[in-house]
């Protein structure tokens, strides 16, 4: 019995060590590059003109952490069909070769992009707002830190995708480590206050169907719109995109292209 407990707790304390490392290397790294090191060359593509306080940044910080915790929490799941020998997909996936391997990644982040879609407009229901999302709109100006601000049932919610998905589709475990590793980058770019995605000639985004910097952005300044997470696509299908998205994704991205099209336009003669 012991023995099984302190399996358990290693296995937690694992789990924390490795998302919190995770978190800390880039929501850490994100704000450090692009608030500090690159905030001078890319103050034309900075979202708003105000930067959130510093205690802001602290709670969100915190709060993370506290997440990620109970991400560990909920991922005892898997650890525990593991154990029991109930858990075979990993094992059965491992033989699939590497067609399967890359499949089953960008399966799984479509399928996350589906389930925080939808999981997101539930927990906008003004009966569940105040208890599973608030803490995250708190954050009106978001920073890289907000990225795993989540009341507890809201990491719940965020947490139990991975088991759920691993219980469910033959999955190798490096796989899972590429999607985590995915998800963090996306989360912390998105939630950075830089739009650092490419815009066309016209203004509008040069990917349409990943959602940019600005759009996410937008979610947390006007919460009634914009909830998908890596794409665009659900937004666009069920009505929900911010009507002002691409005007403002225009007029944020609107500097970086005068700057090129000034210095590539010929030399008078």
């Amino acid at each position: 019995m012991l023995d099984t407990l302190a399996a358990f707790a290693r296995n937690w304390l694992d789990g924390v060590q490795h998302d919190v490392t995770r978190y800390v290397i880039f929501s850490v790294g994100v704000w450090l590059t692009l608030w500090v090191v690159l905030a001078v060359p890319l103050a034309g593509r900075k979202i708003r003109d105000s930067r959130p306080p510093a205690r802001q940044l602290l709670i969100e910080f915190l709060t993370s952490i506290r997440s990620v915790m109970v991400f560990s929490t909920v991922s005892l799941l898997t650890f525990a069909l593991f154990r029991a020998g109930l858990l075979p997909g990993p094992d059965i996936a491992r033989g699939w070769g590497p067609v399967w391997f890359w499949t089953s990644l960008v399966l799984m982040i479509v399928a996350h992009d589906a389930w925080f879609y939808w999981t997101h407009r539930l927990i906008h229901d003004r009966r569940l707002f105040r208890r599973f999302h608030r803490r995250h709109h708190r954050s009106n100006n978001p920073s890289p830190f907000t990225a795993y601000s989540f009341d507890l049932g809201e990491a719940a919610i965020n947490g139990v995708f991975v088991p759920l998905w691993v219980i469910l589709v033959p999955t190798p475990w490096p796989v899972v480590g590429l999607f985590m590793l995915h998800q963090i980058v996306r989360n912390t770019i998105g939630h950075s206050g830089y739009e650092l995605f490419p815009a066309r000639k016209d203004g509008r985004p040069l990917i349409p169907w990943l959602t940019t910097v600005t759009h996410h952005d937008l979610h947390h300044a006007q919460a009634g719109w914009n909830y998908g997470l890596y794409f665009t696509w659900w937004d666009k299908l069920m009505g929900t995109e911010n009507p002002n998205y691409l005007k403002r994704f225009a007029e944020v991205t609107a500097s970086k292209r005068k700057v090129i099209k000034a210095t590539s336009s010929p030399s008078p003669a």
